[in-house]
């Protein structure tokens, strides 16, 4: 076990359900794991339930707190786990927008994986961006003007002072994970 991580801050943000298990228990294990304090935020807090996939219900967890009245300021890193349902009903709430801005704005490293990037679209962050995703959220990156999608298991691109980590699938989240590290790490 490393302590590369050590002293840096970490937020998982998901809805209550639908979130894709692996990709919010495996980077958020492997980050703690590495010394990172992770913090899981659900829009209502308690409560979560994961799925093996969109439709599959797996097991349930508990998150650390609601996604309200959290501030940007007391973390390094924001991530947001993919699967249709969490991303899409993430997408529409209005706490996880603002601490996307809020993270943007205050130069913060902010990673998506799978569907995790509608968030970004919503709160109006991937213009002239680099990233990746799950392939049939590609056509709504473009349109909203992302730079460039590109087919590959990690991104990471600079933007504007902070640092944008994408990826596409669970199969990818060990260099998912590995990406924000080295994101964090050079921050």
């Amino acid at each position: 076990m490393s302590n590369r991580l050590e002293g840096q801050k970490i937020l998982f943000i998901t809805a209550n359900t639908g979130i894709e298990r692996d990709e919010l228990l495996k980077p958020l294990e492997t980050l703690g794991g590495w010394g990172a304090s992770v913090t899981h935020a659900s829009i209502e807090g308690g409560t979560v339930q994961t799925f093996l996939q969109d439709t599959e219900k797996d097991r349930t967890v508990d998150s650390n707190t609601k996604l309200a009245g959290l501030s940007a300021a007391d973390f390094d890193a924001l991530v947001i786990p993919g699967g249709t349902v969490n991303a899409d009903t993430l997408r529409q709430d209005s706490d996880a927008q603002a601490l996307v801005k809020a993270f943007a704005t205050a130069g913060k490293t902010i990673a998506a994986i799978c569907h995790g990037p509608w968030l970004l679209i919503d709160a109006g962050v991937v213009e002239g961006k680099t990233l990746t995703s799950y392939p049939s959220v590609r056509t709504d990156l473009v349109n909203a003007k992302a730079a460039a999608w590109v087919d590959e298991a990690a991104k990471t691109c600079p933007a504007n002072g902070w640092n944008l980590v994408t990826s596409r699938t669970p199969d990818d989240l060990p260099a998912f994970s590995e990406a924000i590290a080295k994101a964090l790490v050079k921050a």
